[in-house]
């Protein structure tokens, strides 16, 4: 989830995205039926960005309530990188509160089986992408069109912040529906796992850890 976040924020503010971590991201909607959680992202190094993510934003206090909430005259501004922070984490409840809401949705839930399933036999007749391309481009428009059909016709909406001119790109604007489908998926996993929001709010610690234990593990071969 914070690595679809800090993409998603990576394509609306810079207009790109780090690409290793953006095609395991994408590739994680098409694994529909993986035995292992780690299966669907192709391994630990799939989520290597998210992981070091968590691990420093959450050893400095991503998440924790802001000391200065409604504070008086002298009361400072949050730092550009604070600001960042802040909106990744909102990123992630927003991705959480939507996995809610989809739970309670079935046959949205069955048209974006049908639909994923529909593009993996489509892309069939597709060369693959370009050497620059992360992930197919045709890849991204189909899942940014089925996130358009499905994930959007939900409540509360996923609103994005960034530059207009990043944002008005249609090949931009495909990446960060397709970023968010795949953040999504992760709370739908991460929901799967008996990961809550409370977890998030009061276990970062915890978390950090395991994240840091993941990243020092060796790299699977």
């Amino acid at each position: 989830m914070f690595q679809a976040a800090r993409l998603t924020q990576q394509l609306a503010r810079e207009g790109r995205a780090e690409k290793p971590a953006f095609a395991a991201s994408i590739n994680s909607l098409l694994m529909l039926d993986a035995a292992v959680a780690a299966e669907v992202y192709g391994g630990v190094g799939g989520v290597k960005f998210g992981l070091q993510l968590v691990r420093d934003k959450f050893t400095a206090g991503l998440f924790a309530p802001s000391p200065a909430a409604g504070g008086g005259h002298g009361e400072r501004k949050p730092a550009l990188s604070a600001q960042a922070d802040i909106e990744i984490a909102r990123y992630v409840v927003s991705l959480i509160h939507l996995e809610g809401a989809l739970r309670k949705r079935p046959e949205i839930l069955a048209a974006i089986r049908r639909g994923i399933e529909a593009i993996e036999s489509q892309m069939k007749f597709f060369e693959p992408g370009e050497a620059g391309d992360a992930v197919h481009p045709r890849l991204v428009d189909k899942l940014a069109e089925l996130y358009t059909q499905t994930i959007s016709t939900l409540s509360p909406r996923i609103m994005v912040n960034g530059e207009h001119d990043h944002l008005a790109d249609p090949t931009i604007a495909a990446k960060v529906r397709a970023a968010l489908f795949a953040g999504m998926r992760s709370a739908v996993l991460w929901r799967q796992k008996g990961g809550s929001r409370w977890q998030l709010l009061f276990g970062r610690r915890k978390i950090a850890q395991e994240a840091g234990r993941l990243l020092a593990e060796p790299p699977e071969t």
